[in-house]
């Protein structure tokens, strides 16, 4: 299992759109991906999971990966944040 701590930068948050992109690249993992803030552990690949969470500007989340590929799914779910949320 891999994890990671993310700080949100969108000045808008988790919005439709950023978690709507979250949920599709988390899709494309072959590993388990939850997401995890305020003791509350879902999963990123649903939609309206992520944007249940309420992240905002500013808020960390954590991402927990589990799975065969879980180290080259976590790089990739790194990068992915890093650009586009």
């Amino acid at each position: 299992m891999e994890q990671f701590t993310y700080t949100i930068q969108d000045p808008d948050g988790l919005h439709a759109r950023p978690a709507g992109m979250l949920a599709k690249f988390a899709l494309s993992c072959t590993s388990s991906v939850s997401i995890k803030k305020d003791g509350k552990n879902l999963d990123a690949k649903r939609l309206f999971s992520v944007m249940s969470l309420g992240v905002k500007k500013g808020d960390s989340i954590t991402f927990q990966i589990e799975g065969e590929n879980d180290k080259a799914d976590c790089a990739k779910l790194k990068s992915f944040c890093e650009r586009n949320i």
